[in-house]
């Protein structure tokens, strides 16, 4: 009997275990959830009888390579930085892996041995990066089939909150890893634009508002860390713009600028937390950054930009009407702007004088992430959501073309979300295919050969992840 070995019963594995439950039942397989916390695994296994839970510190080398021995297939959703303990015990045991983690230096290491053994070790198998290399791949392949050349490329994702669950000034919830919330863009972000190197570090993230249009809904993107190191993966060596994209509500991006601007984003600055109320740790931080000043600057910067935008209205006897609306908006959303960011700090816990922090020495980003697990946490109902767009730009016999190609999905309940269906499905449908012998590759990989991606893609549509794509005449 083949047994696969579940690392992480966090959020992202609870569609993930579902389905992988329903093939160890089609196929007589078991499926052991190694967590920290057995609890947690055993619930979300729910008794099944192809199901078995363990707990044990993952970081136990004996309790770690016990279980990855008795293992036909190994997958790993623990914190990127543990996946390395688990590879190497994967090559020294001679079993595959998965992963819906980024290929770290740790890792890349381990090719060579990968290689050696035959085993596959697949990484990036998740949603991004994972689903947005298969989609965004299989439409670049096409291009070149056809004899195209691709001069832009645009890769946008975001894990976002449904309409109908957004009830918050920040327009979000958290449906994933809430520290890599905190922590997105610390790192800035390296791109190609228009043929040139771009390199922004994080407060350039979040410092201008940068529209694009999803399925009709008005999103903001911000640049990943590090688009290069994909271009030659993609074989976009040619291209002249090759971004890929973070996706928040605009609200957000303009809420985030101003959490790097008064220091809730950093990580060096220490408070003792314990018995410390959120309103108790407001206050201390906001006394450091000098806060009331900082505010008294930003409402002075929002009345000249109102003035600068009356001043600058044109009233042409033909275009007065238009020009007289135009100018009503534009001071309607500086007045909005004035007014957004206090209500999205109060949402935060300026004035929550209950809620203890109770975590030691914490630095603000610490804190920062305990108010969003508890001020944005998905509410028993919410419905989270994935949205993805690619947007390609390319010349065909002399003539510029452009697709575009869309995923918007909604998660069913606070559970069971789009972030875990999107993270989880990709993961166990290698599983499968690879458990089946439909996926004979061997080596390290993520997921931009046909022979990952096309029956990858093809059994996601079946469960109902599929893209909308779109093509026009530039």
């Amino acid at each position: 009997m083949k047994n696969i070995l579940l690392f992480g019963a966090g959020k992202s594995a609870t569609v993930l275990i579902q389905y992988l439950l329903q093939q160890c039942e089609q196929h007589g397989w078991q499926l052991t959830v190694v967590d920290a916390n057995k609890e947690l695994a055993a619930q979300k296994l729910g008794n099944h009888v192809r199901g078995h839970a363990q707990a044990f510190d993952v970081t136990t080398p004996l309790d770690r390579m016990a279980a990855i021995a008795e293992a036909d297939l190994v997958i790993s959703l623990l914190p990127p930085s543990l996946h390395l303990l688990v590879a190497k015990d994967c090559v020294a045991a001679g079993k595959n892996l998965l992963t819906a983690s980024y290929i770290d230096a740790g890792i890349e290491e381990l090719r060579p041995q990968v290689e050696a053994k035959g085993l596959l070790f697949l990484c990036e198998m998740g949603l991004d990066p994972g689903i947005d290399h298969m989609s965004a791949k299989k439409l670049l392949d096409n291009i070149a089939a056809e004899g195209g050349r691709v001069t832009s490329f645009y890769s946008h994702c975001g894990g976002l909150v449904a309409p109908q669950s957004d009830d918050n000034p920040w327009h979000y919830k958290i449906s994933w890893n809430p520290r890599n919330v905190v922590m997105a863009g610390k790192d800035g972000a390296i791109f190609r634009k228009d043929g040139q190197t771009v390199q922004w570090p994080y407060e350039q993230l979040f410092a201008e508002e940068r529209p694009v249009k999803i399925e009709g809904n008005n999103y903001c993107w911000y640049p990943n860390r590090d688009s290069l190191r994909y271009i030659p993966i993609y074989g976009m060596e040619q291209c002249a713009t090759f971004i890929r994209t973070t996706l928040r509500h605009p609200d957000f991006i303009f809420g985030w600028k101003h959490l790097i601007e008064l220091g809730l984003t950093d990580t060096e600055t220490m408070y003792d937390t314990d018995g410390m109320s959120l309103q108790q740790f407001f206050q201390q931080h906001f006394q450091r950054v000098h806060f009331d000043q900082w505010l008294q600057t930003k409402l002075v910067h929002h009345l000249a930009a109102q003035d600068k935008i009356l001043e600058e209205g044109t009233f042409s006897s033909n275009e007065i009407q238009e020009d007289a609306t135009a100018i009503a908006e534009r001071v309607q959303q500086v007045l909005y702007r004035s007014g957004l960011l206090l209500d999205q700090l109060s949402w935060l816990g300026i004035k929550d004088g209950k809620t203890l922090i109770n975590k030691g020495r914490c630095s603000a980003a610490d804190v920062l992430q305990l108010v969003l697990e508890q001020k944005l946490a998905l509410q028993p109902g919410d419905r989270d959501l994935v949205v993805m767009q690619h947007e390609i730009d390319y010349e065909l016999e002399g003539q510029q073309h452009k697709i575009t190609s869309a995923l918007y999905l909604e998660g069913k309940n606070d559970a069971h979300t789009a972030m875990a269906a999107t993270v989880g499905l990709p993961l166990g449908i290698a599983a499968t295919l690879i458990l089946e012998g439909k996926l004979p590759l061997t080596g390290l990989h993520i997921p931009v050969v046909p022979e990952i991606y096309e029956p990858v893609l093809s059994l996601l549509e079946q469960e109902g992840i599929l893209f909308k794509e779109s093509e026009q005449l530039l």
